[in-house]
């Protein structure tokens, strides 16, 4: 992989783990702290919205983030695999 396309996989890397952290945030510390008070006014088999969503929710959408951030990478290593390898074959081709 050329230094350039390491450069723009990490941007890649970075810009994903950003957005899902951004999303966790929002979750656990928007919905379970900030707007705790809106979402009580909500119930869910008796409980409160926000009280939920800071005992179990905020735990249940990181690991859905979990299983987001492993496909997202899957998607970006499979990309920069297959560009590093065309790359690979036409540096093997212009030596011939």
């Amino acid at each position: 992989m050329s230094d350039n396309s390491a450069h723009e996989y990490w941007k890649s890397n970075i810009r994903i783990v950003l957005s899902l952290l951004s999303v966790w945030f929002l979750i656990s510390f928007g919905c379970g702290i900030l707007f705790v008070d809106a979402l009580d006014t909500i119930r869910i088999g008796g409980f409160k919205l926000g009280f939920w969503v800071a005992q179990q929710g905020a735990i249940f959408v990181f690991v859905i983030l979990i299983y987001i951030y492993i496909h997202l990478m899957d998607k970006l290593d499979d990309r920069y695999n297959s560009a590093s390898e065309t790359e690979s074959r036409s540096d093997e081709e212009s030596r011939t």
